[in-house]
């Protein structure tokens, strides 16, 4: 309290992905308006009550999809819904990465599947090493690429999996990049198997569609939220087979829909819309018009 005292701010705006109200406490004795944004799908269990106490000292609460709202905040009138942004000018459709092409050996005849995320049990991304297995199977064209950490046992466990299978030369583990919109360049279906409770607002999702890549994702939420006008790309969560028809089914259609997705981010997710809904918030606070 001392501190933001000393420092003065009109609002103190916190993105922390915790139940900790330590700083919203500090906030109140400092007289000092105090706002988070709930960026995950926690809530019960033993920091049930710090989210409680977080949401009662906060004089504003922005939430990231429609199910936060409804299953945390019901009739409250400190939330607004605030959905992630893009930078739609880094994220656009470039044309294939030639360098990765070449590292590889991608034929122009193969299908490549992608996912961004840390190799965590709810990102599911076991479940999409099954259903790939599954589909090679019956094609030999497909390639999968994880990109995302995956410095944790349950990494290994899914590498060690993959290393196990007759197809292990078409999965390729990544691990952390820098520029991960290079491996947007080289892929035709993104895949975002979360499973259980949902996501905030996805920015991998949201990236890939800015570069054109067809998306597919599980219907939980967050994920169902940005896909809401593309039923057709969601599948059951934690179900193989639902995701192995999906893909499959994305494999045989016929028609290009990358400028639709790009179109979709450009009008709805782009970053300026996010940051321009923030100044609203805090223009309100401040009661600056």
């Amino acid at each position: 309290a001392k501190f933001f005292r000393k420092l003065k701010p009109d609002i103190i705006h916190s993105f922390h992905y915790g139940a900790d109200y330590s700083e919203g406490l500090a906030s109140r004795i400092a007289g000092i308006p105090w706002i988070y944004t709930k960026k995950n799908m926690n809530w019960g269990g033993s920091s049930k009550n710090g989210w409680k106490i977080r949401s009662l000292l906060s004089s504003h609460i922005i939430v990231q999809n429609r199910d936060m709202q409804n299953l945390f905040f019901n009739n409250s009138k400190k939330t607004v819904l605030v959905p992630r942004g893009v930078d739609t000018k880094k994220y656009f459709p470039k044309k294939k990465k030639a360098s990765l092409i070449k590292k590889y050996n991608i034929l122009e005849s193969e299908i490549v599947i992608l996912t961004v995320a840390n190799l965590s049990p709810v990102k599911g991304v076991d479940l999409l090493l099954k259903a790939f297995i599954k589909l090679s199977h019956k094609y030999n064209f497909l390639r999968l690429f994880l990109v995302g950490n995956k410095d944790s046992d349950f990494g290994k466990m899914i590498e060690d999996t993959a290393r196990k299978s007759q197809f292990k030369s078409n999965i390729h583990f990544v691990g952390k990049v820098d520029e991960v919109i290079d491996y947007y360049s080289i892929a035709d279906i993104f895949v975002l198997p979360t499973i259980k409770k949902g996501e905030g607002c996805p920015v991998s999702l949201l990236e890939a569609m800015s570069c054109g890549v067809t998306p597919i994702g599980s219907n939980v939420s967050g994920i169902k939220d940005i896909l809401d006008p593309f039923p057709q790309l969601l599948f059951s969560p934690g179900d193989a087979d639902s995701l192995a028809g999906k893909i499959e089914n994305l494999m045989s259609e016929k028609e290009d829909k990358k400028k639709i997705y790009r179109k979709y981010i450009l009008d709805n997710y782009d970053i300026d819309v996010e940051v321009k809904a923030h100044e609203k918030i805090y223009k309100n606070l401040l009661k600056i018009h």
